[in-house]
């Protein structure tokens, strides 16, 4: 049952005998917050997996959950930022407004208003990033920022774009090692887009690179007409991912300039359309994978990259973008092991519009936009939301470069059909579809997989949504008030789960246009009930023990003895019979607990085997 033999208050020996007397008379230390307690970034972790370990929200319960506070952060706009949760204080971000709330009471804690240097190209903003006491965002007008996440003070700010020419940070950045990422978007006003490591500490730039290449750079020889790579595009309006074991940085760049005129730009337009990988260090160019050569439809990269490792243990990343694919790649050989739809797509697929137009799917609008798949560990599942919409899309080639104009190079139309949105949850080992659920209105917010079996999300026409992860089943709808469009977390505080969610965005194009934009709390309803008896074994008490002093050897599944895999165990024995055999194992499994054990060790002992009869 477990080859660790540290005990949370008693050294081992090597022969495995545990000495606890010298700390009898000390009080027992205080519960410690489980793992997972926070939610660290925009996509939780640096992989971007957006998954949590809390458990205590359950298929069983999830039904229960209850609105416990909200609070109004503007009085109307957008709201797609996402929720980042550290220590006492959830962060979030409008147009100019940063705040620290209460994660528990929604409390106001600070609120910095930002002024603007210069008029914006394109209003919004996504959110945070944390690092060391400091918060960082973006600015529409081209600016990052540090901010004291204590104070809401103004550390420094720094000046890393031009928004004379239409460059903003709306994305969120991402901190790591020191370092502050942020990307520059703005790509239909002819940018040229650009990744930018900053010192955390003075804001000073580390590196950059430039996203579409010129001169005799990597890829520059994929511009037919030279003339576009200057104002090509190239942007990124989202977060990025970074591999903290590798050193690579992945980010989602999107479409080239101008966006239906393909033909002014003949080849494959890198690094458009691609998870652009970088070392994180350096700035350094490592590989690319490219979702669409030449692209002629705005079939952005939006959503960071999710990396994971599959069933196999291959290392993947998964990607999915406005053309509606969710794009599951092999690390190792840079190519795309499935390519998956998760909302309508065209069969085959369309090279370029005419100039009397043509009915593409997914439009401009459509496919996956800010908010990218959650990655589910252990279903091996990944859950992208999508949206739904096909466009009418006329190409006008010939056109000139328009400085801080829209250089769309062509039209694009509706057809007056609204939006609606899609849920698809995928097998990240073999590409297969598990289930999809249609909604009736756009899905532009974020979706969080937890380890009870639940899956958190909400939509544009302000539900929140529970849903089962094996089956899809909707386990809780809410209307909110407000359209869905930004975070959507999970954290714990006191031994309680909490869910936040933004609510409440107002934007152009169907991204959402009900509500004030506000911060929402859930939680299930706190317990009445009498406590357990003493003698009632405590499974979660066990699972905390179990990863201790028994998942060293038997794995966190508990099957990592071939020949001994405790959830067939668990499947034949009851409580007592597993405490009796961890208490006094056979064989080479070392005994961990005294011949004479305390109350304490027995009660350790059940709790152990509560958590091992549940299946792990």
């Amino acid at each position: 049952m477990a080859c660790s033999l540290t005990r949370r208050i008693g050294i081992s020996t090597l022969a495995g005998l545990v000495i606890r007397l010298a700390f009898a008379a000390e009080p027992a230390p205080p519960p410690s917050a489980p793992t997972g307690a926070d939610w660290e970034g925009y996509n939780k972790t640096l992989e971007g997996q957006r998954y949590s370990p809390l458990d205590q929200i359950t298929v069983a319960n999830a039904g229960e959950l209850r609105e416990v506070c909200r609070v109004r952060v503007a009085t109307r706009g957008s709201f797609q930022s996402g929720l980042v949760v550290v220590g006492d204080s959830l962060f979030a971000t409008t147009s100019t407004g940063t705040f620290a709330i209460d994660p528990v009471t929604c409390e106001m804690i600070w609120h910095h208003v930002y002024r603007r240097a210069q008029p914006p190209g394109l209003q919004g903003n996504r959110g945070v990033a944390y690092l060391n006491g400091r918060v960082f965002r973006g600015t529409d007008d081209a600016r990052l920022i540090a901010l004291d996440a204590a104070t809401g003070r103004e550390v420094w700010t720094n000046v890393v774009g031009d928004a004379s020419i239409g460059e903003y940070v709306v994305g969120a950045p991402i901190a790591w090692n020191g370092l502050v990422f942020a990307g520059i978007g703005g790509s239909e006003f002819g940018i040229r887009g650009r990744i930018l490591a900053f010192d955390a500490l003075t804001g000073r730039e580390v590196w950059r690179f430039h996203t579409v290449p010129t001169g005799d750079a990597v890829g520059a020889d994929t511009w037919g007409d030279r003339k576009w790579a200057e104002h090509g595009g190239g942007g990124t309006w989202s977060t990025i991912t970074i591999d903290p074991r590798t050193g690579e940085l992945f980010a989602p760049i999107g479409n080239p300039v101008p966006d239906y005129a393909p033909q002014d730009r003949v080849g494959a337009n890198l690094f458009t359309n691609s998870v652009l990988v970088l070392d994180a260090l350096s700035g350094d160019l490592r590989w690319w994978y490219q979702l669409q050569a030449n692209d002629g439809f705005d079939h952005d990269l939006a959503a960071a990259p999710v990396l994971f490792r599959n069933a196999n243990h291959e290392t993947m990343l998964a990607a999915a973008g406005k053309d509606g694919l969710l794009h599951i790649v092999d690390r190792e050989t840079h190519a795309a092991r499935f390519k998956v739809p998760v909302t309508t797509v065209d069969d085959p697929r369309k090279a370029m519009a005419s100039r009397e137009g043509d009915r593409v799917c997914p439009g401009a609008l459509g496919g996956v936009l800010w908010n990218g798949p959650a990655f589910d560990p252990k279903r091996f599942l990944l859950v992208t939301p999508a949206i739904d919409q096909c466009m009418l899309i006329k190409s006008e080639p010939g056109t000139n470069y328009v400085a801080r104009g829209i250089n769309n190079g062509g039209t694009y139309s509706s057809e007056g059909v609204p939006m609606t949105g899609w849920i698809t949850a995928v097998d990240a080992t073999t590409g297969e579809v598990h289930w999809k659920y249609r909604s009736e209105s756009p899905m532009t917010g974020a979706i969080t997989a937890t380890a009870g079996g639940v899956l958190l999300t909400g939509d544009n026409a302000g539900n929140f949504l529970v849903f089962e992860s094996d089956t899809g089943k909707v386990l809780k709808q809410e209307n909110t008030g407000g359209a869905i469009a930004g975070g959507v977390v999970t954290y714990a505080r006191d031994g309680r789960q909490y869910v936040a969610f933004t609510s409440g965005n107002i934007s152009p194009a169907g991204f959402g246009s009900v509500g004030h934009p506000s911060v929402v709390v859930m939680a299930l309803p706190e317990p009445t009930a009498a406590p357990a008896a003493a003698d009632t074994p405590d499974a979660k008490h066990g699972k905390e023990l179990y990863g201790q002093i028994c998942a060293g050897c038997h794995g966190t599944d508990g099957n990592r003895i071939v020949d001994k895999p405790l959830q067939a165990a668990a499947a034949r024995l009851k409580v007592e019979q597993l405490a009796k055999t961890i208490a006094n194992p056979a064989g080479t499994m070392p005994k961990i607990f005294p011949a004479e054990p305390t109350a304490e060790d027995e009660r350790d002992i059940r709790d152990i085997a509560a958590y091992v009869e549940s299946g792990l």
